[in-house]
């Protein structure tokens, strides 16, 4: 079974929409015994870090999210929320990816929204994606550079698209809203 992660944060609705389209089927959680029993996790997310990252701490998922040994994909909000820390709200987030979330300097249109690609793809999640296929994007945040990015985008300045860490995977983009491409690349991260 696929666990979604509930956790007060939009787009659950939409993440779930696109694994049934797919085939999967899955259950929205916030119980800890079914994310850690269940055979992949799915953390996705549209809203603000401070607020979400209380979420979880106040129900003790933060300590769930780090015995996970399964296969875990976060997507947006939840890419950030695995970083260090995020400026928005000044908030220390998981710590799974060593960087951190910062705010798009404003020399251009925030948030960054609507197609863009991925560039230097890495690893299992790209399998049969190329940097000319395009992704969708919709975030003001953006997580730096580091040893676990597996893709870059460039808007304004390079960013993490993508990152993995041991049995950790998250996207800046939205899959579940990325046309054939993100659904290729939910279909990569099912068969991990």
């Amino acid at each position: 079974m696929i666990a979604i992660l509930k956790y007060n944060a939009g787009n659950i609705k939409s993440v779930q929409n696109a694994l049934t389209r797919l085939g999967y089927k899955s259950m929205i959680t916030d119980n800890p015994s079914e994310l850690l029993s269940a055979d992949k996790v799915i953390f996705p997310g549209v809203g603000e870090a401070s607020s979400a990252i209380h979420y979880l701490k106040e129900r003790g998922l933060d300590k769930t999210i780090m015995e996970l040994k399964q296969p875990v994909l976060g997507i947006c909000l939840g890419l950030q929320l695995m970083c260090r820390s995020s400026e928005e709200g000044d908030t220390k987030c998981l710590g799974i990816f060593d960087t951190d979330v910062r705010l798009f300097p404003p020399v251009d249109k925030i948030p960054h929204m609507g197609w863009n690609n991925c560039l230097t793809l890495k690893g299992n999640l790209f399998k049969g994606i190329s940097v000319y296929d395009d992704l969708y994007y919709v975030h003001s945040y953006y997580a730096e550079i580091s040893s676990s990015t597996i893709a870059t985008c460039d808007y304004i300045l390079p960013f993490s698209a993508a990152m993995q860490k041991e049995n950790f995977y998250a996207t800046q983009f939205h899959p579940e809203k990325s046309a054939e491409t993100g659904e290729k690349i939910l279909k990569n991260f099912l068969k991990l």
